[in-house]
């Protein structure tokens, strides 16, 4: 996978935050986990977006939350 996980562009989604290669918006994964709906459902909606791709998002964003609270 490519060093880059999230882009923005103007020219993609108005400059939203994105899963790189797709134009899948970053926010619709979170939408999915807060509406109870798995990381599977979400990756059947948006086949573009790969497993790695979340996954390595989501330990990402832990990394940072757990960091800001030591």
């Amino acid at each position: 996978m490519s060093d880059t996980l999230i882009t923005t562009s103007s020219d993609i989604m108005g400059g939203t935050p994105v899963f790189a290669g797709t134009r899948v918006p970053v926010q619709t994964l979170f939408e999915y986990l807060e509406a109870g709906d798995t990381i599977d459902d979400f990756l059947e909606g948006y086949p573009t977006v790969t497993r790695e791709q979340v996954v390595v998002l989501l330990e990402t964003a832990k990394g940072r939350v757990l960091a800001e609270v030591k």
